[in-house]
């Protein structure tokens, strides 16, 4: 992974101090909130509903177990003993005080991490598969690419005040663990005639207005790949309305625009910027590339890993669930699941930070990842330390075996943290999730993915959820709407809303007669909730969600 050069470190040193001055300025009274509000934002502190909240960049989600630890120190010693990480693969402390702020930032800068750019109106922290340079699907690696627009993008002069925030994400693979058609600018590595470039996709994105990326270009060389991204991000800079927040995005644009339209100022652009391009991004990019060299992966016996799998059944259940596929036979992907039934999605206290961590640097090549849905990665293990990793975790309630299924619920912070929020979202969740333990369906319903937001904004990325959970406020009551269909994957697709909303009390039996409708008209176990709903639509699932609509139509 990524060391910071000198160059890296002292700029953060500086920004770290200037931002030190800043916060002794606000305390002191000398800048009022007003004038305070875009120098925190700046530097990824907003204040929430009822405290200020610091969002840490983890960039393309990769970890090392000393960034581990120093994220548990600052929960342990500056906030109330855990981190949430969230849906961009950052964590958030939701409960710092201001005068602490600054050494927060010292204490993330003696690890080469940051909270620049994770607000305001900038490219906020570039995003990338959870499973990048692990999984065994992919063409290439994507995290160099990353890197070398992580620091393309950070302090970028021309895109420090922009219309609205703008956000990328990078796959390698086509199976799109990223989520990229939901993105402002999405990447997806491919390969031409043995030259490796980018498919680049536009103007995705949630939110109050949720849309599916279009493709701006089948294939971008990646020579020019840098450029061509200065020429999209500069036109939108130029022609993007800034007279409606609203509408301010770069999904609206190409959408008033059109996507053939966009295209061409794109590409006129593109022919203007690309002579500033001589190549010393590309020389970076191999020097980049030098820092994401495979580990020197071990070599031994799977037979005691076989042999757990076979006579204890928790362990193959957590197997099952929770492991995937790696480039190489004799290792495995591990899924450390933050999801356990009745607690708050996402949320890792500082024990569980160390136990991860130590974990990494036994057994994974001193490797974590964040992945988009809220959960921690071991991306490289060998099959023959899984017993043992499964049994740390068990210790350390880590160990929950749900990955994919209904319990592993993606839920913004809600109105329990944030100022934004109209409804609540984590109990819900933990509502929903306890409810599915108790029935002891699970495993029976399979894949089934509940994403969760507590307002319009839909960080809980609701849109795609299979089935989307929207809190709103009705005449000052919390009202769920629901949607279903959604998907964040190479199919990607916008949910359909079903109807009226639910009371919070009847917001969970609702998803129960849901789930029971789909039970029902499967026509196997092999057949998903999502694909059952794409055989047969809205209807049946509606029908179930308003028995008494379909009584009194009867």
């Amino acid at each position: 992974m990524y060391r910071y050069s000198e160059f890296d470190t002292a700029f953060l040193n500086e920004r770290n101090a200037q931002f030190r001055a800043q916060v002794e300025r606000r305390i002191d009274g000398s800048l009022t909130e007003d004038e305070f509000k875009p120098l925190r934002l700046m530097n990824g502190l907003y204040l929430q509903l009822h405290a200020y909240m610091l969002r840490v960049a983890i960039p393309y989600g990769t970890l090392n177990p000393d960034q581990m630890r120093q994220l548990a120190l600052l929960a342990e010693k500056w906030d109330k003993g855990y981190g949430h990480f969230t849906t961009r693969q950052n964590i958030q402390y939701n409960w710092p005080k201001l005068n602490d702020v600054p050494d927060m930032l010292d204490a993330l800068a003696e690890v080469g991490l940051h909270a620049i750019q994770t607000s305001g109106n900038t490219i906020r922290n570039v995003t990338a598969d959870h499973f990048a340079g692990a999984a065994a699907d992919e063409v290439a690696d994507p995290r160099p690419y990353a890197e070398l627009l992580r620091q393309w993008s950070t302090d970028h002069p021309e895109f420090q005040f922009m219309p609205r925030k703008f956000k990328i994400a990078i796959t390698g693979s086509e199976n799109d663990r990223a989520v990229i058609k939901a993105h402002d600018i999405g990447l997806q590595l491919v390969e031409r005639d043995g030259v490796l470039g980018a498919r680049v996709l536009v103007g995705g994105g949630l939110g109050r207005t949720p849309m599916i990326g279009k493709e701006l270009s089948p294939f971008v060389a990646f020579d020019d790949l840098l450029a061509y991204l200065e020429a999209t991000v500069s036109v939108w800079n130029q022609i993007g309305r800034r007279d409606n927040k609203y509408k301010a995005r770069i999904k609206i644009t190409v959408h008033e625009h059109g996507i053939d339209a966009i295209r061409a100022k794109v590409n006129e652009r593109f022919l203007q910027v690309r002579p500033q391009f001589k190549g010393a991004d590309m020389a970076l990019l191999e020097e980049i590339k030098g820092h994401f060299a495979p580990p020197a992966f071990r070599y031994r016996s799977v037979a005691g890993f076989k042999d757990a799998y076979h006579h204890d059944p928790v362990f193959r259940s957590w197997v099952d669930t929770n492991i995937a596929a790696h480039k190489k036979d004799d290792h495995a992907i591990v899924t450390i699941s933050l999801k356990k039934q009745g607690e708050t999605p996402g949320d890792a206290t500082a024990e569980q930070m160390r136990v991860m961590a130590d974990l990494a640097e036994q057994y994974a090549y001193g490797e974590l990842r964040i992945s988009h849905e809220q959960n921690v990665i071991l991306p490289h293990v060998h099959k023959s330390d899984l017993p043992a990793i499964h049994a740390r975790l068990k210790e350390h309630a880590l160990a929950t075996a749900n990955i994919g299924l209904i319990s592993d619920i993606i839920a913004c912070p809600g109105m329990d943290y944030c100022a934004l929020a109209t409804a609540r979202s984590i109990p819900v969740a933990q509502q929903i999730a306890s409810r599915f333990e108790e029935l002891k369906l699970e495993n029976d319903i399979g894949e089934l993915k509940i994403k969760i937001s507590g307002c319009i904004n839909a960080c809980g990325h609701h849109h795609v959820g299979h089935i989307g959970i929207l809190g709103l406020d009705r005449a000052g009551v919390e009202n769920y709407q629901i949607t279903l269909g959604g998907d964040g994957t190479e199919t990607a697709a916008i949910g359909d809303r079903t109807g009226p909303g639910f009371a919070y009390d009847e917001i969970v039996p609702a998803i129960e007669r849901l789930v029971a409708a789909y039970l029902d008209l499967r026509e196997g176990k092999e057949e998903t909730f999502l694909q059952t709903y794409r055989r047969l639509g809205m209807a049946p699932f509606k029908a179930a969600l308003y028995p008494e609509a379909q009584a009194n139509a009867a």
